[in-house]
């Protein structure tokens, strides 16, 4: 590997480091009317596919804080209703397994039954027990007390509906006359990772329902962090979460100050998203207030939450849709909600696909590189495999280019004496150095920016292999070599320290890093060899670059280092190849010289 090609990757990198931060755009849907509630089926008849039995409940604790809500000071709310159960209870689609509880009418645990996570479905929800469940609701704007009441249940078709009844405590410490019935409803489709939200009231008396808190009378939240679960803080690069709002048609990546966002614009909708899922919330026409929160702990290393608060109500009955796309980073998956019969709720113009990452202005050269991998895997099904081929293939491509590079350079590491002279007879006169410098390259007919220019023609590819391979879907949890290179959207590891963390690469030791460094101070030492290089810049290039690569690629993706690894290989392999013929065509010039000297010379009087 030449200082052209190392100088390219290194552009590369940069490039790519600043386009991770770069976002795009959305639009969003009109509110829809939740379906009308049909006969009522009792629990107990439904199917083992629909309904499952539940599990021990565990009750939240935060009924004793939640002052605005259930105190007993005047003012505040009870629950006048009485409630079957607090277990919990599954419920299931064709892509999902939820497990609802009753204590709040919250959501405790959704998983894809599509998608594994060492070997059983991927859990969306990342909730070590400790945080109120998803999907809670909250008395006001208030998001520090859930409204943990417990909640009676029936399944209707494919809504599962919970209710409950409250009174406001008077002067006197009781229960008034004046009640309310809050209802809120899951609605699924069958195969659908998108499903509704409703949230409704209905005052007793014919008066505005009485939840005024700051302005607001509920929020609705989604915490504490989307799944799958991790256990160090993501790296925002090769592991991340991602906020997103779209508002009047434009995607944009909000900026949080002390961790927190929250606008009271309209907005279309918003989303958490991770490299190969995201939870993407969608209210309806209401101006809701809206607010994004990013905090540290010690239970759960990065904590991402949304908040969707609703205006008090002005009348006595309030019905607000939400819905939520909970589900894989997948086009096929998010578009079928840009056209109504291709969804189960008649949906359209979502464009929820914008949610997916990519690398805007190179989308177009990142999708055809994804169907040159798809095509290869299909030959072998083995993505490791279809790497090695990609890269081949593209390696290929671009030989005219790194063809020209390499005598580009080629014919500068030649004129390396000369240039070392010119350097010592004219280092107090830097500007008749650069003039010689000048017409010693005019008169050998160089470009000093011979060996640049044709790298530039490969940095989009550069880029988008990074992008494609950084985050393919396809690549989560697909095995290149069994034990060794087993997942190839996660770094490979040889050894794993369980009580021991090392200073810059953590836990684990990685081969395919290590292999990669050593590589490219192979390929340097061919690429230079039979030419002076010393100084600072020709050490810092032998062993300064492939120890700064070594911690930048170390907790990347396996299969993007795989690609670098096959495509230093093959380059060592042009450029064995390319030394061993000039080496060659350097012995016939010194075998031809003293014939022909010798047929230069006088002859004998």
């Amino acid at each position: 590997m030449d200082k052209n090609t190392i100088l390219a990757i290194v552009l590369s990198v940069i490039v790519i480091s600043v386009g991770l931060t770069i976002q795009s755009t959305f639009f969003a849907p009109d509110p829809v009317e939740a379906p009308q509630t049909v006969v009522t089926t009792d629990i107990g008849n439904q199917s083992p596919a629909t309904i499952q039995q539940p599990t021990t409940d565990v009750p939240l604790s935060y009924a004793a804080s939640a002052q605005a809500w259930d105190s007993g000071l005047p003012g505040s709310f009870v629950q006048t209703g009485t409630a079957s159960t607090r277990e919990k209870f599954s419920y299931e689609t064709d892509v999902f397994i939820v497990e609802f509880n009753p204590v709040g009418a919250a959501v405790s645990s959704l998983r894809l039954k599509n998608h594994l996570d060492n070997g059983q479905p991927v859990e969306m929800i990342f909730n070590n027990g400790d945080y109120p469940a998803a999907f809670s609701l909250y008395a006001g704007d208030d998001a520090t007390n859930p409204i943990d009441a417990t909640f009676n249940y029936r399944i209707v078709q494919d809504t599962v509906i919970f209710s409950q009844t409250f009174a406001m405590v008077g002067t006197d410490g009781n229960p008034t006359n004046e009640t309310f019935t809050l209802t809120k409803s899951y609605r699924f489709g069958k195969s659908d990772y998108l499903f509704e939200i409703a949230v409704e009231f209905k005052n007793s008396l014919n008066k505005a329902i009485p939840l005024n808190y700051n302005g607001f009378a509920y929020t609705l939240a989604f915490e504490p962090q989307l799944g799958p679960e991790f256990h160090e803080t993501p790296d925002g690069n090769y592991t991340y979460r991602k906020f997103y709002v779209e508002q009047n048609g434009k995607k944009s990546t909000p900026k949080l100050r002390d961790g927190v966002y929250e606008t009271n614009d309209f907005i279309t909708w918003t989303a958490i998203a991770s490299k190969y899922f995201s939870v993407i919330g969608i209210p309806d026409a209401t101006r809701y207030s809206v607010t994004l929160t990013e905090s540290k702990s010690d239970d759960i290393p990065l904590e991402s939450r949304m908040y969707f608060s609703r205006p008090a109500y002005k009348t006595a009955t309030g019905k607000d849709i939400f819905r939520f796309y909970v589900g894989p980073q997948l086009k096929h998956h998010m578009a079928i909600y840009n056209e109504a019969d291709q969804n189960g709720f008649g949906l359209s113009d979502l464009h929820l696909e914008k949610a997916l990452d990519s690398s805007s202005w190179l989308g177009w050269l990142e999708a055809a590189l994804k169907w040159l991998l798809q095509f290869f895997y299909s030959l072998v099904p083995n993505y490791g495999i279809a790497i090695i081929l990609l890269t081949i293939l593209i390696k290929v491509a671009l030989q005219p280019f790194s063809k020209k590079s390499m005598e580009s350079t080629s014919k500068m590491q030649a004129l390396g004496p000369q240039m070392e002279e010119l350097k010592a007879k004219y280092k107090d006169n830097p500007t008749k150095l650069n003039q010689e410098m000048g017409e010693l390259y005019k008169k050998e007919k160089i470009n000093p920016l011979g060996g640049c220019l044709p790298m530039l023609f490969q940095f989009p590819i550069f880029i988008a292999l990074y992008g494609l391979l950084n985050k393919h879907f396809e690549l989560r949890g697909a095995m290149f070599i069994p034990g060794w290179i087993e997942d190839l959207s996660l770094p490979e590891s040889i050894l794993h320290f369980s009580s021991v963390s090392l200073p810059l690469i953590g836990s684990d030791i990685r081969l395919l890093p290590i292999l990669y460094g050593a590589s490219m101070i192979f390929s340097f030492k061919i690429s230079q060899a039979g030419t002076q290089q010393s100084g600072m810049t020709g050490k810092f290039m032998m062993y300064g670059m492939p120890v700064m690569f070594f911690f930048i690629l170390y907790n990347a993706p396996s299969g993007l280092l795989l690609y670098w690894m096959v495509m230093n290989v093959i380059s060592i392999g042009q450029q064995v190849y390319m030394n061993k013929k000039r080496r060659k065509k350097q012995a016939l010039q010194v075998a031809a010289q003293p014939v022909f000297q010798q047929q230069r010379k006088p002859k004998k009087k």
